[in-house]
């Protein structure tokens, strides 16, 4: 849960001996500044760590090393301020463990024209120089970022932020481990999936706690911390009559605190990130968990239903890449249509877990009836989700790989008030149309668990899959079904030829 600028990049500037001492200065003095200058962007989320000027293969090694074993370095930055010849890169690139960008910059912004001689070209040739080292890192089939553009330029600051979050949200999948309260859903197959691949490929380890151990959790809380989570509601929300002090159901209320407490101290001293449950396995909890899985998620934690491990570590990492940023992330399911021919809509909600940090408004705190899993009805917090683009993002297993779906979509308020609807809620636009994005998400595979993040960029997960190896699937305002269909014949050919 720590916040990312306590994560830092490592930006290495190339060159090489053969220019002498006072033109290393010099490129010394100019990477020092571009760093300086990043580590103040605010679009970057992280430090940027200046070090060094790299100028043989043995302290490109060692940096490489380095920036393995170093747990808040999550990812490299190299930039060829001189020509540095590729070979020297070899020894290191092969070692590097963490995420690399290729920074594609020059110090100077314009040409000197009339004071323009060898020497400054000598000095100046990241046009040379990160040419040589494109080479090297393509002919050894290393995946990364390549940005080009001025350092000083905001888009350059912007792309370097986006990656960043991308890099951030790979290191916590090296170390994120989710629980799972029972299994998953009975007969559902697309929140199955190969646990031990999941953490081979993402470092995400998922392993299951009987229902049981939690319910020991929440008969160990305290009166008081229960009380103090009740006041905390009171003040977060607009608590329903019944559930307010005095009110008819609010022992209901205190059974929900109850569960909350429970739940997030054995996250917490599990070092659990994410979590999941299933109505079908509660034990002898009084109710489903819905009030505490949406604070829980609100708070950072990933969550998802029905045992579904894979968008419980993707709503964490969601979390963790748009930390900071404007707009919220939460659990949703793709739950049913409005099809009005050329608006349709689709409204995303769940039995109760949707998380408050994509509210419009105040939620309201109620309960309501759940006709499924046979327990008392559960406490919930009722909304609206805000206006403003979005994206709709999954993971899916196929046996051989896993592909990240991305649907670009536009939330949008209700046509009319949903006042008996009871759960909280969000009704977007698919781009480019419903028809196509629902047909283009159906032959890729799509689930109807998902990820709502009006916080973060699709070029952060297009990084993210990148830097992670996964097969991805962008569902855009450009996309056609035959040019859909047709990448994804020839991502399965790649993915049966490249094996891992």
């Amino acid at each position: 849960m720590s916040p990312l600028d306590q994560l830092e990049l490592w930006l290495v500037a190339g060159s090489q001996d053969l220019y002498g001492e006072e033109p290393l200065r010099r490129v010394d003095e100019h990477a020092r500044e571009i760093a300086a200058a990043l580590d103040g962007a605010a679009a970057i989320p992280v430090r940027v760590r200046y070090r060094g000027v790299s100028r043989t293969p043995e302290s490109i090694r060692e940096l490489c090393l380095e920036a393995n074993a170093a747990d808040a370095c999550v990812g490299v930055v190299a930039w060829m301020h001189t020509f540095s010849p590729a070979k020297m890169w070899i020894a290191g690139l092969t070692a590097l463990q963490k995420p690399l960008l290729h920074l594609h910059t020059q110090f100077n912004r314009e040409l000197p024209w009339t004071e323009l001689d060898m020497d400054f070209m000598n000095l100046n040739q990241s046009a040379h120089g990160d040419r040589e080292f494109g080479f090297l890192a393509t002919r050894m089939g290393i995946r990364r970022k390549t940005i080009a553009g001025h350092w000083s330029d905001a888009v350059v600051a912007r792309r370097i932020g986006s990656w960043a979050r991308a890099a951030c949200g790979w290191r916590e999948a090296q170390r994120l481990s989710v629980v799972r309260f029972g299994d998953n859903m009975r007969q559902v197959a697309v929140t199955e999936g190969d646990k031990v691949e999941a953490q081979l490929r993402l470092g995400v380890s998922v392993n299951g706690h009987g229902v049981h151990d939690l319910e020991r959790a929440v008969r160990e809380v305290r009166d008081h911390d229960v009380d103090a989570l009740l006041g905390r509601y009171a003040d977060d929300y607009d608590l329903a009559p019944s559930l307010a002090p005095g009110g008819e159901q609010r022992e209901a209320l205190r059974a929900a605190a109850r569960i909350e407490a429970g739940l997030r101290g054995f996250l917490e001293a599990g070092g659990f990130g994410a979590f999941t449950d299933t109505f079908e396995d509660l034990g002898d909890l009084p109710q489903l968990p819905g009030l505490a899985a949406q604070r829980l998620m609100a708070d950072g934690y990933g969550f998802a239903a029905e045992g579904d491990w894979k968008t419980a570590a993707l709503v964490r990492l969601v979390k963790v890449m748009s930390a900071g940023n404007e707009g919220g992330s939460s659990f949703m399911e793709d739950y049913t249509y409005d099809l009005v021919p050329g608006d349709g809509r689709v409204l995303g909600a769940h039995m109760l877990e949707v998380c408050p940090s994509i509210a419009a408004e105040r939620p309201r705190c109620e309960i309501h009836p759940l006709s499924i899993g046979g327990k008392s009805d559960p406490v919930r917090l009722v909304f609206t989700a805000r206006p403003g683009p979005a994206l709709v993002v999954a993971m899916v297993d196929l046996g051989d790989r896993f592909r990240l779906l991305v649907n670009e979509v536009e939330v949008v308020p209700p046509t009319r008030p949903v006042a008996r609807l009871g759960v909280a809620h969000a009704v977007w636009r698919p781009l480019p149309d419903l028809v196509t994005a629902a047909e283009a998400w159906l032959t890729a595979g799509g689930p109807h668990h998902t990820v709502l993040s009006a916080a973060l960029a699709t070029e952060t997960l297009v990084d993210f899959a990148e830097i992670a190896g996964l097969e991805l699937i962008v569902i855009d305002a450009e996309t056609e079904l035959r040019d859909v269909a047709r990448e994804l014949r020839w991502n399965d050919a790649y993915h049966r030829l490249a094996g891992r």
